[in-house]
């Protein structure tokens, strides 16, 4: 009989999940704010992530031979638009199609938005937030880029925002990408320290789940019931 904790290799892949799975906006030039020149461009990235604090960055990995990656090099910006539910189906779209041949804007009814903190890169007017950014250094490594660049601003609609000046993060209803499957991300089970936080923080932050310390923080404390 096969152990419960048993681990099968499966070799080397790029299963971590779930990941972050986002609409990049970018552009040859400014000419679309007058209506001039080539289309603005989406494409669909999954592998992105933060990977400074101070000052603030973010990395994403776009294919060398892509349409965008040409744009981005050419720029030096880029937008990077959280995907919610509503816009799951235009995100995958905008992954399997070229905006060589498609202006994907268009054709999913998406409306441009000319970010204040950069010159050519188009945000998503329906996105529930969008990163303006700017390159700082990229990497070749082999089938994919490594594009790190300096995250100049965030911008998030009116609605998501809560009279305390927090984000709503639970209604900005996000996906998440798992292994080739789209998934929406859940009610939150915890928060960063929920391990060691009050009774009083506990009730606050997470009033759908059981206000016992004992059964929350569940195991925190080796030994100890």
């Amino acid at each position: 009989m096969q152990a419960q904790n048993e681990f099968i290799s499966i070799g080397a892949t790029t299963f971590l999940a779930p990941i972050p799975t986002v609409l990049v906006g970018c552009a040859q030039d400014d000419g679309w704010h007058r209506g001039e020149g080539a289309a603005p461009n989406l494409i669909t990235v999954a592998w992105a992530g933060i990977c400074c604090t101070k000052p603030p960055m973010l990395s994403i990995a776009i294919r060398p031979e892509r349409y965008s990656r040409g744009l981005i090099e050419r720029t030096g910006e880029f937008t990077v638009n959280l995907v919610n539910q509503a816009l799951c189906k235009a995100m995958d779209y905008c992954g399997v199609t070229s905006g060589r041949n498609v202006d994907k804007f268009h054709t999913l009814g998406l409306t441009p938005v000319a970010p204040k903190a950069l010159n050519a890169a188009p945000a998503v007017g329906q996105a529930p937030v969008y990163l303006s950014c700017k390159v700082r250094n990229t990497l070749a490594l082999g089938s994919h880029d490594l594009i790190i660049a300096e995250i100049i601003d965030v911008c998030v609609q009116q609605r998501y925002m809560q009279n305390n000046g927090g984000i709503d993060e639970e209604a900005l209803d996000l996906v998440t990408f798992v292994h080739g499957k789209y998934q929406a991300t859940s009610k939150p089970i915890g928060f960063f320290g929920y391990s060691i936080a009050s009774e009083e923080a506990l009730k606050r932050r997470l009033p759908h789940l059981t206000t016992s310390r004992e059964k929350v923080q569940r195991g925190r404390r080796p030994g100890k019931k």
